[in-house]
């Protein structure tokens, strides 16, 4: 059975059969598959080794039929190791593996971990021609793909569903989605002389890199908003800065060398959240009560909150502007600060009790430190956004 498109041995046709396998966008799903079988707590390793399996033969099966249409009916790529044929074969192998796996898993673990299975692989069959010209779907599918893995590893274990694996799924769809938006965007000038529709050629580039930042920013949310209130370990946002600080380098870089950051950002993400979830190092930990402070603790978070802002303002180099609108605003807030002090609409009981103008000198302070974080926030984000879109579009 033949599959290279030069050469019939069959060292030529397991290269050929090989070099569909690709490792950067092959292990992720992998890897999505066995962190939705370490959130279940326990690894059962047939259903496990089932669920993987079925996870490669649907890449597999979206490697060979992207490189089928790109090369044989397309003409976008200049050249393919496997021969048409040989490209139908594969197609057929693989889906033929994934059936099998898939019915063992479903035999094993239940008709439904074979129905949440399946989605895969018409994700990998329907990626080309299909779904790859749409700027939502070429942009989800393969982000949807991971959040599936993790949902069907955990379910081929727990044989349930669960809040954590749909709530790491929903973080997963979000930000790789953001990284898939900057990815895409290396091809902007191709896509669009093709007439590929992406969410770079859709949007333009800077549009586009603010939404894929922006779902970028959403998805860390939901990493903290998960753990402080719902199903996530505490330690999981410390994934979310990790890969933040690295989403905040790749800001500054062109869509290249953000992307390569992005990427290898999402692998330590992963690392970072299954860590987490395995270990829960912050289980036993405490919150840490700042009130032991005492009448100091007002004044501490505000100094806190300060540096932060100054450091944004300089950064951002917006001092002087934060300034100037701080100053306008600062009369206002005053009047309604101590209307609603007046009032009784709220107490502040950790505080010095120093008063100033009839509010206390923490107030003060409140009122300077807000809108100069909220300033210097803005400033850095689309200051130094514009910028980096104004470079790369030089």
């Amino acid at each position: 059975m033949a599959f290279a498109r030069q050469g019939s041995e069959e060292r030529t046709d397991l290269g050929a059969l090989l070099s569909q396998v690709h490792p950067v966008f092959m292990l992720p799903p992998l890897a999505a598959s066995g962190f939705g079988a370490v959130l279940a707590g326990s690894a059962t390793p047939a259903p496990l080794v089932l669920h993987a399996l079925a996870t490669f033969f649907a890449v597999y099966t979206a490697h060979v039929k992207d490189g089928y249409v790109d090369f044989y009916r397309r003409g976008e790529d200049d050249d393919h190791p496997m021969s048409e044929a040989g490209c139908r074969r594969a197609l057929a192998c693989a889906t033929l593996g994934f059936g099998i796996v898939t019915a063992l898993l479903g035999t094993r673990v239940g008709v439904v971990a074979a129905v949440v299975t399946v989605p895969m692989w018409l994700l990998g069959f329907f990626h080309a021609p299909q779904f790859d010209t749409n700027p939502v779907t070429t942009t989800l599918g393969y982000p949807l793909g991971i959040a599936l893995a993790i949902v069907g590893g955990h379910y081929a274990q727990a044989g349930q569903f669960g809040a954590e694996p749909l709530g790491f799924a929903l973080v997963f769809l979000t930000t790789l989605a953001g990284v898939k938006i900057v990815d895409d965007s290396t091809d902007y000038q191709y896509d669009r002389s093709i007439g590929k529709r992406t969410v770079a050629v859709a949007l333009g580039l800077e549009r586009a890199r603010r939404l894929a930042y922006a779902l970028l920013y959403l998805g860390f949310v939901f990493v903290v908003l998960f753990a402080v209130g719902g199903p996530f370990p505490a330690s999981a946002p410390l994934a979310a800065v990790a890969f933040g600080i690295v989403a905040l380098v790749a800001t500054r870089a062109d869509a290249t060398v953000a992307t390569m950051l992005l990427v290898r950002g999402a692998y330590v993400f992963l690392a970072f959240l299954v860590v987490a979830v395995w270990y829960r190092p912050l289980a036993a930990v405490p919150l840490p009560d700042i009130g032991l402070l005492g009448p100091y603790t007002y004044l501490a978070t505000e100094i806190a909150f300060g540096t932060l802002a100054l450091a944004l303002l300089v950064y951002a180099d917006a001092l002087r502007r934060a300034a100037v609108t701080i100053l306008a605003l600062y009369p206002l807030a005053y009047v309604w600060d101590w209307y609603t002090l007046e009032i009784g609409v709220f107490a502040i009981p950790l505080r010095t009790g120093v008063e100033l103008l009839g509010i206390p000198v923490e107030e003060h302070l409140f009122m300077l430190v807000v809108p100069a974080l909220v300033i210097g926030i803005h400033e850095t984000v689309n200051g130094r956004g514009r910028a980096a879109a104004a470079d790369e579009r030089e």
